[in-house]
């Protein structure tokens, strides 16, 4: 699961010229998922977006949370974000889990983070419509946050264990 997270001053999501969701001062939520993804990877994306201090406080540093600034999340989700354009230049996207799972796991996500920031500090978009979003970026600050487990880094040994065989 990925999280694509920017700072904002304030953001909107507009379907067929309605606005459907904004937030003033804090995160526009970019949220992918990937076949595989779980529950408990919901939870931890959503503590971590919660506590992610990338707000300054009284000495200019970047200390500051959502959960310590009040502000508030428009979460949407974009599948794009499991993008694979390793071969050719139409991008695949057999990374990214299907609709009934990956909705599953996207209001699960929004139900943890309304759970830690309070109902009214979470807005959303709507699930596999064709949105209009428009981002004022505060900085700008854009941190991905990710649950993927990191694939082995070649330049490391592998330390799996090897039977008598070698095997």
């Amino acid at each position: 699961m990925k999280a694509l997270i920017q700072r904002v001053s304030r953001g909107s999501v507009t379907i067929d010229g309605n606005c459907v969701a904004s937030i003033d001062r804090g995160f526009v939520v970019l949220l992918g998922i990937r076949d595989g993804d779980t529950e408990a990877d919901a939870a931890k994306l959503a503590e971590k977006t919660a506590d992610l201090r990338i707000f300054t406080d009284g000495n200019d540093k970047m200390n500051q949370s959502l959960r310590d600034t009040s502000g508030q999340a428009l979460v949407i989700s974009q599948f794009t974000l499991y993008a694979d354009t390793r071969k050719g230049n139409r991008p695949s996207f057999v990374q990214a889990a299907a609709p009934g799972p990956a909705e599953n796991l996207y209001n699960r996500y929004v139900t943890h983070l309304r759970d830690i920031l309070g109902e009214e500090k979470v807005r959303t978009g709507v699930f596999r419509a064709m949105m209009t979003v428009e981002i004022i970026n505060d900085g700008p600050v854009t941190v991905e946050l990710s649950t993927d487990r990191p694939a082995q880094d070649p330049r490391e040994p592998n330390t799996r264990s090897l039977d008598e065989n070698g095997c």
